[in-house]
């Protein structure tokens, strides 16, 4: 009898931890948001793919419905979108810090450089948001909006699709300086793009593969004018340019004006994902300098790597996958930090 009443408590005891650890997975699932890492599961920064799995099951669905009659009208709205996530995460992380507008204490990002009158794909971004707001109140986090539509972007014009870590949150500041300082120029040396992507803790192959995002969407004039007419300072053009592609270049790209006229970044496919890209750097037919020094800039391990992406797209489709899940990892907000914006335009009053 003696062993008996130690072994029973044992039993109850047992029991008591069952129950309690089967109550706070269910809340933890059932509210995803609800640990301060922000889900369970996937190891990146408080971020999981099953994020709203319970939450808002039907967000995903909704992101792919409106990107699809999007792309359908206009296809190089892919790339736009794809860009407004890279462009964002550069600065201070992936926090939906571009999408702000000017207000009392926001200088928006939009005004930036890299980003006037060059970013867009806002208008796609507000009516996903709108829907997911119909559905699932104050859940989805603009952030995520991003990084979901640079996801459904890439896989519907033909690219590779990647488990998406989610649960991120919106900044309530933007950085007008940062987003100066931190996108790379389409002008940009083998030296300074390293440099900038390693400031985000990405390395020479998320550089390579990350361009070759590059083989949808379109450059305006003003991007590629100096690889033209004037590339080392002499009134020459950039001896790197393939002749048939430069002649044909200088068409759409005059000297003077002209700025806002816009060019193919992958010539042979512009809006289909694919490794043409990199096939078309080797033909001396990349549109932008900093397409073109990942080849001629002198960097071994980055010349390496446009070869092989440009002889094996599944290579390429791995890395851009995995660079993708990596750049989306860039300081995210999560737990208590941030908010979840009702319109991405503005943060909550």
């Amino acid at each position: 009898m003696g062993f008996l009443l130690p072994m029973a408590f044992s039993k109850v005891v047992s029991s008591v931890i069952l129950v309690v650890s089967f109550l706070s997975l269910t809340f933890t699932l059932a509210f995803p948001g609800s640990s301060h890492g922000g889900g369970f599961g996937g190891g990146y920064s408080g971020l999981c793919p099953e994020f709203y799995e319970f939450s808002c099951p039907q967000a995903n669905d909704i992101v792919m419905s409106v990107l699809e009659k999007a792309i359908g009208r206009e296809p190089r709205m892919a790339a736009s979108l794809l860009r407004l996530h890279f462009h964002d995460c550069f600065v201070q992380g992936c926090d939906a810090s571009i999408l702000l507008d000017d207000s009392a204490t926001i200088v928006s990002e939009k005004k930036s450089g890299p980003n006037n009158n060059s970013v867009r794909g806002f208008d796609v971004i507000d009516e996903i948001k709108a829907k997911l707001e119909q559905a699932c109140p104050q859940t989805v986090s603009c952030a995520d909006v991003l990084a979901l539509s640079a996801l459904g972007s890439t896989v519907l014009s033909g690219g590779p699709s990647w488990e998406l870590p989610l649960g991120r949150r919106d900044a309530k500041t933007a950085s007008l300086s940062a987003s100066n300082a931190n996108i790379p120029a389409p002008n940009s040396t083998i030296q300074t793009l390293i440099a900038l992507f390693n400031r985000q803790g990405l390395d020479e192959a998320d550089l390579v593969a990350l361009s070759g995002s590059h083989t949808i969407g379109v450059a305006r004039c003003v991007t590629f004018r100096q690889r033209l007419y004037n590339q080392n300072g002499n009134n020459q053009p950039d001896a790197t340019l393939e002749r048939t592609y430069y002649n044909g270049l200088k068409n759409t790209c005059p000297r003077i004006g002209g700025d806002n006229n816009i060019s193919p970044l992958d010539l042979a496919s512009p809006i289909r994902f694919d490794n043409t890209y990199f096939k078309l750097i080797l033909q001396g037919q990349g549109l932008l300098n900093s397409d073109e020094v990942l080849l001629t800039g002198n960097v071994g391990k980055t010349m390496e790597l446009v070869k092989e992406y440009a002889g094996n797209e599944g290579v390429f489709f791995e890395q851009f996958a995995n660079s993708m899940v990596k750049m989306g990892n860039i300081s995210p907000l999560t737990g208590s930090n941030g908010e979840i914006r009702k319109n991405c335009r503005q943060i909550n009053n």
